[in-house]
């Protein structure tokens, strides 16, 4: 074996050029199969075959990444790709050292990189070596040297190390578990984010912006699974809070959709009653919703008193207005059942697009709203017999009466309240086409009855049904419910749903609501997914693919992780895909390496060097001021994205403002040799770093809620609002509670063992 030689490196911490020496030589040592042995107490040998040479040549790239003059870099970078590609890997088992000494000068640039879909080349460069598992092996490894003083490296003999100047002195003192202790906060009035208080009913205020936000409600014969709870509920959760941290007036519900066929049907397939049906899949739901830490001020249901008497007074005042339509309607009838086919009780081949299973309300293939009786081929879904045709009553929303009026709400919500593209694409194909007479009752049993002589025997359709569940779920919680739907002038409506729900919330229901008389809360802003796909396929129940809401609970990753993850993906603009690798990837550089690093680097610090106490500082300095000059240009984006509901880019933004906190931890050299030679200084970027930890905590708040909630503990500081600016609200004396790590390191194995147990999409 060749004798090791010594190579002196300071003490390692993230985002510094010995970072990313030692970086480049643990991967190498991965990628050759040599050796990384530490020494006890000081060093680490690094032991290579006497042939092996590892030269650091990109010099186009680290005078560039240590002057911070990052975008330059990866220009550079995608330039050297594009002309030497052959010399960078293509697949993920192909690395070389090539790939190691550049993928180590940019690992945690480009691990945070805001935009990294400007450099194409780069990113799916780099996309390949981070998959490489003896790269990470490698990366991980430094990870846990960072407390270890020097490291030894089989190079070249005869080497000696250069003196430690500033090693950095242990921690023997330990640091307290985080807790609340008022009587030492130090901190500026008046900036505590609002919270759901159970014990006090939210009405509309006179002067206050007043928000009310629902999402979608869930049908109650199933258990949601990612794309559903991402599309309505999380994405809605998310802007409440939002909305309450920013000071809005702000109220939150949901419920569970429980009348109609699907639910019939469920509880033939099952055994059960109806009403045991929904109570047993509520519960579910309720559970699920908890867990995710969804904000709800209720989570009601559909099948109250409160729906049927909200429901039939809008009905009966659309009836007297002149807007509902008695006609005969011929109907699909089983024989063999011997009762009238609801449209969920049908499936066919699709007039439209042929699909062959579709239902006989909605093409799933191509969208389109149908009746049964357009089916080509219509089968019973519960016998699959060929049913005859029938004529039975039945009652009709004139919808092309209300037309103009829907129209005009339309567009003055749209255009006020910023819908997202497809809503707005979704509502105008519908008037383009030109609104039609739409039935509103149905041949079952389960569901709202109708109140009218002749119709005993009919309910709702439950799409005319459901939508009144938001008011009646309200009027659970406040009899006083009318302050909220009945005052269009004081209250703005934002409805979170799925691109298929569309023409419920954006024509039916406004229609509804229009066809009273009255004046009613119409949506103000209508905010929509696409579709969350699973591993390359779609999430079925059926065949056990997809993590649905509870498979969440059982993985053991919190729920601050499964939310930023979620909306990190949201189906914004295009349908997106979860895996499992980009999960845990996520977790691990993103979570842990970018946002748990600021955190616990600046907390710890402070306890080691200052007690836990924050000192008095000057802000006066040259980085300190453009630290708050960028925070506040990034803030400023931040609240302007959210305001638009843009809430994976607002997401985005957040953890953009942690990355400029590392970067500034990196730049102030935050360090023993900057306390012992430069206190003032120190005292500064220690007091700049605590209030920037305690903005991210309200930023990220919304969609972390866990997170921000152990951040204000380990700051001990009362959860906090979302200001207009950045500013210094932690103040001198101010006493920390102590610290905890946010997120833990995912194994990379697990990927294997989760696709195993939830499938993957072309299983």
């Amino acid at each position: 074996m060749p004798a090791a030689v010594k190579i002196t490196l300071p003490k390692l911490s993230a985002n510094t050029k010995p970072f990313a020496n030692a970086l480049k030589l643990s991967m190498a040592a991965q990628v050759t199969g040599a050796k990384l042995v530490e020494t006890a107490g000081e060093a680490v040998t690094f032991v290579v075959s006497s042939n092996v040479t590892l030269t650091d040549a990109n010099a186009a790239l680290n005078p560039l990444v240590i002057k911070r003059r990052i975008d330059q870099a990866f220009q550079n970078a995608e330039e050297i790709i594009s002309k030497h590609g052959k010399a960078f890997a293509k697949a993920s088992d192909n690395v070389t050292i090539v790939d190691v000494i550049y993928y180590g000068t940019l690992f945690e640039t480009f691990s945070s990189a805001k935009e990294p879909s400007k450099y194409p080349l780069l990113a799916a460069w780099f996309d390949v070596v981070s998959k490489n598992s003896k790269v990470v092996a490698g990366i991980e490894y430094i990870k846990e040297q960072v407390h270890v003083f020097f490291f030894l490296v089989n190079t070249n003999k005869g080497a000696k190390p250069k003196k430690q100047v500033h090693a950095e002195k242990k921690v023997t003192k330990e640091i307290p578990a985080p807790v609340i202790n008022t009587a030492t906060q130090k901190v500026t009035p008046n900036i505590e984010a609002k919270t759901v208080n159970p014990s006090v009913k939210v009405l509309p205020k006179e002067n206050e912006r007043n928000i009310l936000i629902t999402s979608a409600l869930p049908y109650v014969n199933n258990v949601p699974h990612l794309g559903n709870i991402v599309g309505s509920t999380l994405s809605a959760d998310v802007y409440a809070r939002y909305c309450r941290a920013r000071g809005y007036n702000t109220a939150f519900f949901c419920g569970t959709d429980e009348y109609g066929t699907a639910t019939e049907t469920k509880a033939l397939e099952e055994g059960v009653s109806c009403r045991e049906l929904c109570d047993k899949y509520n519960a579910i739901h309720e559970s699920v919703y908890k867990w995710f830490d969804l904000s709800f001020d209720l989570f009601g249901r559909t099948t109250t008193d409160k729906q049927t008497e909200i429901a039939q007074d809008i009905f009966m005042k659309n009836y007297n207005n002149g807007n509902v339509i008695m006609e005969t309607m011929t109907q699909l009838y089983c024989e063999k059942c011997s009762r009238f086919l609801a449209d969920r009780y049908v499936e066919g081949v699709c007039p439209h697009c042929k699909y062959d299973d579709a239902r006989g309300d909605q093409c799933d293939a191509c969208g389109k709203l149908l009746n049964a009786t357009d089916l080509i081929k219509p089968r019973c879904k519960l016998d699959g017999n060929a049913p005859i045709t029938k004529d039975s009553n039945h009652l009709f929303l004139d919808l092309g009466k209300l037309q103009p009026e829907i129209e005009k709400a339309f567009i003055k919500s749209s255009e006020e309240g910023k819908w997202s593209a497809n809503g707005i694409h979704i509502t105008q194909s519908w008037l383009k086409e030109g609104l039609r007479q739409r039935c509103i009752t149905r041949d079952l049993k389960w569901g709202t009855p109708v109140p009218l002589k002749g119709y005993e025997d009919k309910v709702f359709y439950v799409w005319f049904d459901a939508p009144i569940g938001y008011p009646s779920i309200t009027a659970n919680y406040t009899d006083e419910w009318e302050k909220w739907w009945k005052n269009p002038e004081n209250v703005k409506l934002y409805q979170f749903m799925g691109k298929d729900n569309v023409p419920f919330h954006s024509v039916i229901f406004p229609g509804s609501e229009i066809g009273t008389g009255e004046k009613w809360t119409i949506v103000n802003h209508i905010s929509t997914c696409e579709y969350l796909n699973y591993e390359g396929g779609k999430f079925s129940k059926s065949r056990n693919v997809g993590v649905f809401g509870n498979n969440a609970e059982a993985t053991g990753i919190p729920p601050s992780v499964w939310r930023y993850y979620l909306m990190s993906v949201r189906p914004e603009t295009s349908d997106s895909m979860f895996t499992w690798n980009e999960f845990i990837t996520k977790n691990n550089s993103e979570l842990l390496n970018n946002l748990g690093n600021f955190v616990n680097r600046g907390i710890r610090f402070i306890f080691s060097k200052y007690d836990g106490v924050i000192p008095k500082a000057d802000f006066s300095g040259k980085l300190e001021v453009e630290l708050v000059k960028d925070v506040n240009a990034l803030l400023k984006q931040y609240i302007e994205t959210m305001e638009a509901v843009k809430l994976r880019g607002g997401l985005g933004v957040a953890m953009a403002i942690s990355a400029r906190g590392n970067q500034y931890l990196q730049e102030a050299n935050l360090s023993n040799a900057l306390f012992d030679e430069t206190r003032p200084k120190c005292d500064a970027v220690v007091a700049t770093a605590a209030n920037l930890i305690y903005l991210l905590s309200g930023l990220l708040s919304p969609y972390m809620p866990a997170t921000a909630e152990s951040i204000c503990r380990q700051l001990n500081a009362p959860l906090r609002n979302i200001p207009d600016e950045f500013t210094m609200d932690i103040l001198p004396g101010h006493v920390l509670g102590g610290a905890e790590y946010l997120f833990t390191k995912i194994d990379e194995k697990m990927e294997e063992v989760w696709k195993g147990k939830y499938g993957t999409g072309s299983s």
